[in-house]
This record gives C-alpha cells, structure tokens and sequence, in this order.
C-alpha cells in the first residue's frame, strides 16, 4: 500500500506518532536539599529531564560566605559549594538514567567534575551520563555576567572539557550555544543567528588549534555542540529562523570543517521561550505568550526541538513557585499529547513564503558572521565592545518602539485597562518568597566540608590545579581530584584566578541614542538646564548593579536614556559592591544614586549601601531610587531603609523614569 504525504511512517513502514521533545523545568532555589525535594516532585509529574539554576555566588565562582556571596544565597537558584552539596541534591536521583542539564558558564568546569565525582563515588560509569553544561563564555560576556576570567583563558577551559568528555563522556554537551541571552538582551532574529554561530566558530576553531583530535574524534566534538535557543512571539519568523539555523549549521559544519558524517553536522538544540516579553501588568496574559511562543520551535517537524523548557506566568514578579512550573510543564504536556502536532511530517516544506523568509534571514546571518571574522573573529569582537554595542543598540530600539507604540503589547501600551488579576490573590500575592533561613543549612555545609575534610589532600589538590593551569595541562583530571577531596566552588576559582586573572568587558552604552517622543525630551532637556543653571552643573547620576546579578539589559537602557536627556551619568557595568557605588557617588558628588537589582537581593544591598552612606554622612544629602523584580510586599521595607522611588517592570516609559528621577535629584540638591 502506497505511504501516504500526510503520514509519518516508522522503519516497518507502519504509520506512527513521534516521540514527543524532553520536557524541562528550569528549578533550583534555596539549598540543596529544598532543591532535591523540587526535582523529585517534578520527576514524579512527568518531568524527563533536570534543568539546574545555580545561585549567583555558584555561577560567579564564590562560597556561599563571601561578602559578595552572602546577599545572594539561594535566590536564582541552589547554593552549591562542594560535592557535600551535590549528595544532598541528587539524593534517591539516579544520574546514569538522567539527562542533565547546568546553566552554568565561568564554573562549568568545576559544576561537570563534581557531577563525575559523584557518580563515580556511587560506583556509576561516567560513559553513562547525559546531559549538557551551558558553557558559552561568550554571550556572558554580552548579555548575562557570569563571567570570571578573561576570553583566551575561558575558551581554554572549554577546549579542555571537549578533550575530556570526548573520550571520557561521550554522550555529555561540554558546552551549549547559547543565544537564548541574546534575545533577552535585544538580539534580532539576524544578530541571534549570527552570534550564536560565530561562537560556535570560535570554538571548534579553538579546538582544531589545540591539535588533540584525530579526524573522528574531531567531528564526535563537532556532534556534541548544541544549541540553547529563545523564542519570541513572532512565532513564524522564530520558526524560520530555527530553520536557518539547521541549514546554516550544516554548511559551516561541511564545509568550514569538512565534517563528513551527517549526524554530527545536526542541528541539536533545546528551548526556553522568551522571558523579555512577559508582562508585570495583567501578568495572566503571559501563559498565552508563553505558549504561543512555543509553536515556534515546536510546529516544524525538521526544526523541532530535542528539549523545551517554558518560563513561568509571573517571573516578571519573582521567581516562580512549584505550582507555576507545573503549569508551565503541563502546557507542554497538553500540547504533546492532547493535539495532533506530532502525527504530521514538516507542513511548510515546499512553502515559497517560509523558503523566502528562510534565506532572507541566512543572508543577513551570513554577511554579519563575515563582518566578526573579519575582526578576528568573536573573541576580538567582545574586545572590542562591537558585539555588545550591537546588542545595546538592538535593545534601545526596541525600547524605543514599545515606548512610541509601533510595537504593541497588550495589557501595557495598549488595551492597559483590565480588572485586577485573581492570580495575584492569596496569602502569598503569587509570587515565590525565599525562606531567608535555607542559607543557614547552606552555611552549616560548607563549614562541614572544610572542616571533616583532610586539609592536606585538598591543599594537594588546588597545588597541582594551579600548577596545571601554569603548565597549559588539561584542567579535567585536577578538577575532578579536587571535588572528590571537598574543595570548595571558591577554593576552585580562587587558585584559577591566580593564574588566569579577572575580566570586566566594555558596557556597550557610550554613543547610543533612542527615538523617543521628541517634546518630552525637549521638556526633560530644559529643566536639566533649570538645574545646571540653579546648582552649577548637570545632574549627576551614578548607575550600579550591586551583587553578582549580571542581567544589565534594563541598566543600560537607563543609562542611554539619562545620557540622551542630559544626564551625567557614570555607569561602571556589573558585579560592583554597594559599599563601591556608594563611594563612587560620594566622590563624584552625585546628585543620584540609582541601583538595578533582579536577583531579589533588594533589600540586603540596600540596606548594605544606606549603611555605607550613613558612614560617609551622606545619607541625607544623596537620594538612592531602585529599580528591578521586586514584589509590591517589599515596598514598604526598601522605603524604611531610605530609598525614594521604586520602578518595577511596568514602568517601561523612560522619560518618565527620567523626569521622576530629575524630581528626585532637586528635592535633595
């Protein structure tokens, strides 16, 4: 019997379903073992895979007790200072059955040998395990901040890895393009696709330097790049665009390296559906984003993807709680198993309409790569600021169109009008609340370590780490021997930043312009000049992003807009103290201190900066404004401390955060 078009046929010809994409839930919070409990809970529900959210201390290479640690414990995600703590999460896990995924990046290294460590303390074959360490060092540099040390160095450590889990863990991602961030911080369609690739260049251009594969070995590395992609509302342009991506894949793979085998030059890559765009106003429109934005990377057979995992409706609020990610896993499900989605073969084949739109984007794509490479490729390009720059001058125009109405969204720009949410209802107003008191178990097992461990095994351990990275030996085997002698996560990267020192990359902000509504900004203009006239200089603005948050998006869009208005504004990047802000600003003489936070530190940095203000007597003379995630309930308790005005994600007009500010500033001046 003839196979009909409209059918998918397994390898007996009979007519099947496929196979639906692994479902992920993006979790971690608290300690290991609140973390633990969450992984279990969602394996029971129907969850096929871990997807780990490391804490900011983890991610930035800090114990849990570092002053610039302790604020930050727990709140983005699990505390993880030894393989004390990496017990305690996958207890009753079975990790030669999972398929893991780590969002960590200046750490990587040390996350993967404390997950070998274990598995080999349990007796488990490290062959066996599966999963993925994000690893892409790059796009920390341009959209996310978890960065440690500087470019040559951490593309090192991720050669390394690929040399170990080649012949090592086969079936482990060493590291995973991740150009996600990239849209978070106002990537295009174009900018994602050619960024996300010129990195992949630089890293398997890397790996052909070191010169430590044999040709099979080289394209089994080439089979174990994947991809960690976002997706928009835009949900045909998103699909096409994972399109380009498989095709503009398998072109570098074959033709810039000459892979032969065809399933090592396969597109691979998992999903999490934009964030940028949900809402804090009527925040129940967002399951619907959400979910329409999930068509993008599910509805095309040939570019579906191997693993989606969905934010959740109010993490423009806080952190989501347990029963926001089961319903963001139940979406999934409903869309896997309750339509018809995975009965048919790819339904825009032969489509002119996607075809166009397809090389389009590829063509762009392709010119932009060309542009990098001709600046010495991706590594050159964060030197020099123009990868950032380009994202910053994406962002601003987006802003710009949110801001002139040209681009829509509903519940914000327009149709703003709606009856309150039921969802924010309750004893707990919807959103997640961090129990303060799981840093203490965190604490208690990190003094564990330290103190049951032998001293003298660990000091062994960082020695011959150190001496390692001094002599360019693979870092893998002196890792894996100091998770299993209970080194800790700051141990590890305190040795490493001996020898490789620290970086901060350029900000990306000097010269960028919005289009805003020109008569507001002539008005904001002219009362600057009241107050130069009246004061005797512009208002002065320093800009911090206190901690170890390094999601700068909303900071630097500030800092354009206070400069485009006529602002003086000093803007250092991120991973500053509070006691470094607040300093600045007394030196400087500001008029203005303004702080990001959104990794729900609000209230400790705030608290640590009045402290230091109070110690410069300047408490009374310097206005501190806050903006950031921060839930209505802590409002209260940051005005207490002295803030004057706090902008959450609703307040998207920026020359009415400039005027509030320059209102501000004159009260005070």
């Amino acid at each position: 019997m003839a196979q009909e078009a409209h059918k998918i046929y397994n390898k007996e010809g009979v007519a099947t379903r496929e196979e639906p994409w692994i479902f992920r839930t993006y979790g971690g919070h608290s300690n290991a073992r609140a973390t633990n409990e969450l992984y279990r809970t969602g394996l029971a529900r129907g969850q096929t895979g871990l997807s780990i959210a490391f804490d900011l201390a983890t991610q930035c290479g800090y114990d849990s007790d570092h002053p610039m640690a302790r604020p930050e414990v727990g709140k983005v995600g699990v505390p993880i200072n030894s393989l004390l703590d990496f017990r305690m999460m996958f207890d009753q896990i079975p990790l030669e059955k999972m398929n893991t995924s780590m969002t960590i990046n200046g750490t990587a290294m040390w996350l993967l040998s404390l997950y070998i460590a274990l598995a080999e303390e349990r007796g488990i074959d490290p062959s066996l395990l599966q999963g993925t360490t994000q690893n892409d060092i790059i796009k920390e540099y341009l959209a996310r901040g978890t960065y440690i040390f500087p470019p040559e160095s951490s593309i090192r450590l991720i050669v390394d890895m690929y040399e170990y889990c080649v012949r090592h863990i086969p079936k482990w991602n060493p590291s995973n393009i991740c150009s996600y961030h990239l849209q978070e911080a106002g990537a295009t369609p174009v900018q994602e696709l050619s960024f996300a690739l010129v990195t992949a260049i630089a890293i398997l251009d890397a790996i052909k330097e070191r010169n430590c594969f044999s040709e099979a070995e080289f394209e089994q590395a080439v089979g174990r790049i994947s991809f960690f992609v976002n997706s928009g509302m835009r949900f045909i342009e998103e699909m096409c665009k994972m399109r380009a991506f498989g095709e503009m894949w398998d072109d570098i793979t074959k033709n810039r390296y000459g892979v032969k085998t065809e399933k090592y030059r396969r597109f691979r890559y998992g999903v999490q559906v934009n964030s940028l765009g949900l809402t804090e106003e009527q925040p129940e429109n967002n399951a619907w984003r959400i979910l329409i934005e999930a068509l993008g990377v599910t509805i095309s057979q040939k570019a579906r993807c191997r693993a989606l995992q969905l934010p959740a409706w109010n993490e423009a609020l806080s952190l989501p709680r347990p029963w926001d990610q089961q319903w963001s896993l139940r979406m999934q499900q409903v869309m896997a198993y309750e339509t018809d989605l995975l009965e048919y073969p790819d339904i825009f084949d032969g489509s002119p309409v996607i075809q166009s739109k397809v090389l389009s984007l590829m063509t762009e794509a392709k010119a932009e790569i060309e542009k990098v490479l001709a600046q010495g490729g991706a590594v050159e390009a964060i030197k020099s600021g123009y990868m950032k720059s380009q994202l910053v001058k994406s962002q601003a125009e987006r802003m710009s169109r949110i801001m002139t109405g040209d681009l829509k969204i509903v519940g914000r720009n327009i149709y703003s009008e709606g009856l309150p949410s039921p969802l924010l209802g309750g004893a707990d107003s919807g959103i997640f609340k961090v129990d303060h008191s799981a840093a203490d178990e965190t604490l208690a097992t990190l003094k564990q370590a330290r103190e049951t461990r032998d001293n003298a095994v660990a000091e062994k351990a960082l020695q011959k780490l150190e001496a390692d990275a001094k002599a360019n030996v693979n870092l893998m085997p002196a890792s894996i021997a100091c998770a299993k002698a209970l080194v800790t996560t700051g141990e590890w990267a305190n040795t490493l930043r001996k020898v490789f020192g620290e970086y901060r990359p350029l900000t990306g902000v000097e010269g960028q312009k919005l289009t805003l509504s020109e008569d507001r900004v002539v008005a904001v203009r002219k009362n600057i000049e009241v107050f130069k006239e009246k004061h005797g200089h512009r208002p002065r603005f320093v800009l911090g992003k206190p901690g170890l948050d390094g999601h700068s998006n909303g900071a630097e869009m500030v800092a354009v807009a206070a400069r485009h208005v006529g602002f003086d504004v000093i803007y250092s990047g991120i991973r500053l103290t509070p006691e470094e802000i607040a300093r600045a600003a007394v030196e400087e003489n500001a008029d203005l201190i303004a702080m990001s936070i959104l990794s729900g530190s609000h209230v400790e940095l705030v608290d640590q900066l009045m402290k230091t203000l109070v110690k410069y007597k300047a408490e009374k003379e310097i206005p501190l404004v806050v903006g950031g995630i921060i839930p209505e309930s802590d409002f209260g308790t940051l005005k207490s401390l002295g803030v004057q005005h706090i902008f959450t994600p609703k307040d998207y007009d920026l020359i009415a955060i400039m005027e509030k500010n320059l209102e501000i500033a004159e009260a005070f001046a």
